[in-house]
């Protein structure tokens, strides 16, 4: 690897994250620490997110800094909260989400009689009509059926207590497309909503600056993990060499799932190794990753590629399935985070919690769109892998 010293590299070798840097940013080594000390390290520990990413959250959701490490605080209580509040609701359980307007996560239950063990654990309820378990299931004959490409997506909406069926809104008078939306509606309690594009992955062709290559494709590096890191699985197929922003062998895909699931991992050896970091690109102070706690529908979250850097908006929903060209995907989370090409397999993370690694969407970072990422925790139980935390 090339020995240099500038700031950025350095953390971007060690993380892998070469696939995340951009022409014209200054490069560094491995050379530099790979571990976070000192000041840096005490200050860091005592925010509630790096001050880029609270720069980032400023600028994407329109709030000032004092809401915004207002609104970290709250989720982070809304996402401690939330498996109390679901046993506590039992059978009577419809879902949950973190409501921005009061600040608390709102549980939906069927039956009233739970309300107060609910509000017990410091959650918020509404009545509605059908149960998580029903949603679900309704949710999984729909997997069972052949869309279109019309149709972008499908997820349970806990408060709309209904199973959502996202169509592209060219395409609503598709007679294919009329016809799944009859079929899912035989499934059970459906909702159709429009979008404005059609899902597509947002890997890239080979381009200059500091990527991390397999074959032809630069995609970006989403969290480490012990003996290596995750990404998306359609940047790479199992056996798949991965090449460094040096042109030099860092490793290789020792597992990839992809459509069905869009997971990936790459394990670390050539002198390339990891920290629990999401590199900020000299434009916000990188942020330590502590866990994988998942954050509640409604809840603040920023992603980091290399194409566009950092961005944040909110959790839109949960286990949606998501249509792309080559096939569905599962079990995937939409938020309203925008995402550009090469943004593939880098990272979601709310607060210091690692959420998990870019898939696709549709838009640009220009005018807006809509990006999923596969959550983190199911490619850890997937593959046994152990994530690397501060």
């Amino acid at each position: 690897m090339r020995n240099t010293t500038v700031v950025r590299t350095g953390l971007s070798a060690l993380l892998l994250l070469g696939a995340w840097a951009a022409v014209g940013l200054p490069s560094a080594s491995a050379a530099d620490s790979p571990s976070i000390t000192g000041t840096r390290a005490s200050a860091a520990a005592d925010a509630p997110a790096s001050a880029g990413l609270l720069s980032a959250m400023r600028k994407d959701l329109g709030l000032t800094e004092s809401q915004v490490r207002a609104r970290l605080a709250a989720e982070k209580t809304a996402t401690a909260v939330e498996p109390k509040a679901r046993r506590a609701a039992g059978s009577t359980y419809g879902g949950s989400w973190f409501d921005a307007g009061t600040g608390r996560l709102t549980v939906a239950l069927t039956d009233d009689r739970a309300a107060a063990a609910v509000r017990e654990t410091g959650a918020d309820t509404r009545l509605v009509p059908h149960t998580a378990r029903r949603l679900d299931a309704a949710k999984r004959r729909i997997d069972a059926l052949s869309a279109p490409s019309g149709v972008s997506s499908w997820h349970v909406d806990p408060e709309a207590s209904s199973v959502v069926v996202n169509v592209v809104a060219s395409a609503r008078a598709d007679n294919d497309v009329r016809s799944f939306v009859a079929q899912a509606r035989k499934a059970g309690p459906v909702t159709v909503r429009e979008t404005a594009g059609a899902p597509r992955t947002f890997a890239a062709g080979t381009v200059g600056g500091d990527p991390y290559y397999t074959g032809n494709v630069r995609c970006s590096i989403g969290f480490s993990v012990h003996g290596g890191f995750v990404t998306a699985g359609h940047c790479g197929q199992a056996g798949g060499a991965v090449r460094g922003w040096d042109g030099s062998d860092i490793g290789s895909f020792q597992g990839s799932s992809f459509p069905g699931d869009d997971y990936a991992w790459v394990s670390v050896g050539n002198g390339w190794w990891t920290v629990p970091v999401v590199l900020g690109w000299g434009t916000v102070s990188d942020q330590l990753v502590r866990g994988s706690a998942e954050a509640p529908v409604g809840a603040s979250v920023c992603r980091s590629g290399s194409t566009t850097h950092w961005h944040c908006g909110s959790v839109l929903a949960k286990n949606e399935t998501v249509n792309y060209s080559q096939g569905a995907v599962h079990q995937m989370t939409k938020t309203s985070v925008c995402a550009e090409p090469g943004d593939s397999g880098g990272s979601f993370i709310s607060g210091d919690q690692a959420q998990g690694v870019t898939s696709g969407g549709w838009g640009n970072c220009g005018g807006g769109g809509e990006t999923w990422h596969q959550p983190v925790n199911e490619i850890l139980g997937r593959y046994g892998l152990t994530l690397h935390t501060a």
